[in-house]
């Protein structure tokens, strides 16, 4: 969906329409993201027309064109939403003065502009430009002033050439900002040598992005550039399947789809491309030559061999009397473990590294809970850390210890999108835990283990039939597929939990089994709605949501219950579902805003869909829109209790949530979830999907599908498989393996 969004921008759809004026007033102006509010005086409108747009600089006095289309907001009535927005100093004489004296040239107030017109007139910029040294003619310029203004003219002068450059290019304003402010005065000769530079040094512009630009300078579809970039692209999409490599005949399958070029043409370029060494390295899986991204594969490496030297230590603590342990902690916490519980106790206490893994109900969190009370009464120092901000405030409910997200735990660094903690500045524990770890990815895994420091212990717990990450990688599975790692497992469903049809269904699921049906009438926490084709799905699930789960249990539509998806697309998919809910849910909002696609009002459901360090908001959060500012240009949006200002030209990042896949909910917890399954699913079809969807609801869980469907998800065994290369690390031990 992103890609699709990103190149909206190369599609006229509709005719756009134009406008030209003086700008008299600059409302509202973000330096760093271009976005600003003017007030232009157009010829024939009697009133100033508002115009929301993109530009690095703008002044008062200055002249505009602008490409867009007329809206009407109803906060603020008519306005215009430019595209693309080109601006020119003004020629009057009272333009000029208005503009000098705008903050636009530095080193010029209103007093001094007012004496440089009375002194050059409307012939102002030309003495700027070519006679400078006459700026001394005027009271008050010397000569380090008049450097001032020079030097400011001729960058305004400058950032006008390069945005006219872009506007040529087919590259909108907003994108054009982003390219200037990263580029400065290099951005064309950037731009003319290799435009795809763009795709990896600037968030929100993609290959196919600059791909487009590429094509409008004139750049062939064999160029070296684009086949080099095409390659690293086919890669990266391998990843945002879950991969880290792949083999080399799928690459060259899937590089020339994407590139639309003969396969000697890849050939060729991947030989160069492994030449070069700098994005692409060759190896081996299962005797297949594969290619992996060099900093994906460089991870992989690292974390096994991290592993691997982590459990052949000693843990912190001092030999422990576990005979004694467990039944003093059962005494405190007034709860007897199960004998998988005390096996899993024995173990972690006897490990500098372990993996503890299992389903619902049997007892991960007080297991957990009984391991670090007998840590802290030896005075050990945990921290506790989990993948999101829901899986994280979970945690520190259960176990009475602060936790945190595992990118805050690193302390997140802006300025270079990495983390604080590391290798140099380890974090301040002698043990850390971190739960659900089946859905950290290679790269945040990487991060954490050199953050670990040396003497200190590490126990993930999650569990491992669950989806793999998001990202890409499958480290959980890895580690635990490859037997060289302490793992315990929990298989006891307790008592309490064996009451609920969510826990039993999702074991039944887990072992290949029908869920079970509640008696027609009887009263459960698990439900199955039968339909017969997807369209009518659409309506039954609205009236599930909006009806009858709030009449029945007393659940806020909007708080409390989440419809997952198995898929994005089609009449059941996420998004045609936070159409129809959106509608149906926040109907008729005081303001609302529309951008991406997608309609923005104050009390959506919404969730991020990438890490962004400067926002501390990270894929998967989820959030509530509390605030909508049309003169600043600003979306607000309530995180956990953490507001989090939008502008609206970077809400491409942003999604409704009212509906989201399966996949984005790991590591959420819902008092209620709906989910849709049919054979309009099939591709997506998995008992692990279907394992992970049914874990998250914690009161409430209601199926609205097909049998059929139900059955193939339940039978499909078979997952996708994730091209990694860690399990082979592991497997081959420390002796095969050198720290990179």
């Amino acid at each position: 969906m992103n890609r699709m969004v990103r190149s909206a921008e190369f599609r006229q759809e509709a005719p756009a329409d134009l406008l030209a004026g003086t700008v008299e007033r600059v409302t509202f102006h973000n330096a760093e993201t271009g976005f600003c509010v003017l007030k232009v005086a157009v010829r024939g409108r009697r009133d100033l027309v508002p115009l929301v747009g993109h530009a690095p600089a703008i002044g008062a006095g200055e002249w505009v064109t602008a490409t867009g289309h007329w809206t009407t907001d109803r906060g603020h009535g008519l306005q215009f939403k430019a595209l693309t927005l080109r601006a020119t100093p003004p020629t009057g004489i009272e333009g000029i003065e208005r503009y000098l004296s705008s903050g636009q040239m530095r080193g010029i107030g209103p007093s001094l502009a007012k004496a440089i017109v009375a002194q050059f007139g409307a012939d102002t910029f030309e003495i700027i430009e070519a006679e400078p040294g006459r700026l001394n003619e005027v009271p008050g310029i010397g000569r380090k002033r008049a450097e001032r203004i020079v030097r400011g003219w001729a960058e305004q002068k400058a950032v006008r050439e390069i945005m006219i450059f872009l506007h040529a290019r087919g590259v909108g304003t907003a994108r054009a900002v982003r390219i200037f402010r990263t580029y400065g005065h290099d951005s064309i000769a950037v731009m003319t040598q290799d435009p795809y530079r763009l795709a990896r040094d600037i968030r929100g512009i993609g290959f196919r992005t600059a791909d487009a630009i590429a094509m409008r300078l004139g750049f062939d579809r064999y160029a070296p550039q684009r086949l080099d970039a095409g390659i690293a692209f086919a890669l990266q999409t391998a990843t945002d399947e879950g991969h880290c490599g792949l083999p080399a005949k799928h690459l060259m399958t899937l590089a020339v789809k994407l590139l639309e070029v003969d396969a000697d043409a890849i050939r060729l370029a991947t030989a160069a491309t492994l030449r070069a060494g700098e994005t692409v390295v060759a190896d081996e899986l299962d005797g297949e030559p594969c290619l992996f991204l060099k900093g994906l594969h460089a991870a992989e490496r690292s974390i096994a061999e991290r592993l691997l030297i982590r459990a052949g230590g000693t843990p912190p603590w001092a030999a422990l009397d576990i005979e004694k342990a467990i039944p003093w902690v059962e005494d405190r916490t007034g709860k007897k473990l199960s004998p998988s519980q005390g096996e899993a106790v024995r173990l972690v206490l006897a490990s500098k590294l372990c993996v503890i893994t299992g389903g619902p109900g049997v007892g991960k969190t007080s297991t957990l809970d009984s391991i670090l009370r007998i840590l802290t009464a030896k005075g050990m120092r945990v921290a506790l850390a989990a993948p999101t901000g829901r899986a994280a405030k979970r945690m520190s409910e259960q176990t009475g210890i602060e936790a945190k997200t595992i990118h805050r735990l690193l302390e997140i660094d802006p300025r270079n999108g990495g983390f604080s903690r590391n290798a140099e500045n380890p974090l301040d524990c002698d043990c850390l835990v971190i739960d659900e770890a089946s859905m950290v990815d290679v790269p945040l895994m990487n991060a954490l283990l050199k953050a670990v420091p040396e003497p200190a212990a590490l126990l993930l717990v999650g569990d491992v039939d669950q989806l793999p990450s998001v990202g890409p990688g499958q480290v959980l599975s890895d580690i635990i597929r490859s037997g060289r790692l302490p793992v315990a497992r929990l298989t006891e469903v307790f008592r309490q939990a064996a009451e609920s049809r969510i826990v039993v269904n999702a074991h039944r699921i887990n072992h290949g089994e029908m869920p079970e049906w509640p008696e027609r009438g009887s009263t459960s926490d698990f439900y199955c709605i039968e339909i017969e084709d997807p369209e009518e799905g659409v309506a039954k699930l609205l009236d599930v949501v909006t009806q009858r789960i709030p009449k029945r249990f007393g659940l806020d539509p909007i708080r409390d219950v989440q419809v997952l998806t198995p898929m994005i697309r089609g009449a059941l998919g996420s998004r045609n579902l936070n159409h129809a809910l959106q509608r149906a849910l926040n109907p008729d909002p005081p303001t609302q805003i529309e951008r991406f696609g997608w309609r923005f009002a104050p009390g959506d459901r919404v969730m991020e869909t990438r890490n962004d360090y400067d926002r501390d908001v990270f894929n998967g959060d989820l959030g509530r829109v509390t605030g909508l500012d049309a003169e600043a240009g600003l979306l607000i949006v309530d995180f956990d209790g953490r507001a989090v200002a939008y502008p609206f030209a970077e809400l491409d990042t942003l999604v409704p949530a009212f509906a989201t896949t399966i996949h984005k909910s790991q590591g959420s917890e819902y008092p209620a979830v709906v989910i849709p399954v049919t054979t309009q699913h099939w591709t997506m079809l998995a008992r692990n999907l279907l394992y992970t969807g049914v874990t998250r609801g914690r009161s409430l869980v209601v199926l609205i599908g097909q049998r059929k469907a139900i059955a193939m998800a339940i039978r499909g065994t078979r997952t996708r498989r994730r091209w990694t290369k860690m399990r082979d690390w592991l497997e081959a031990g420390r002796d095969d393996l050198r720290l990179t």
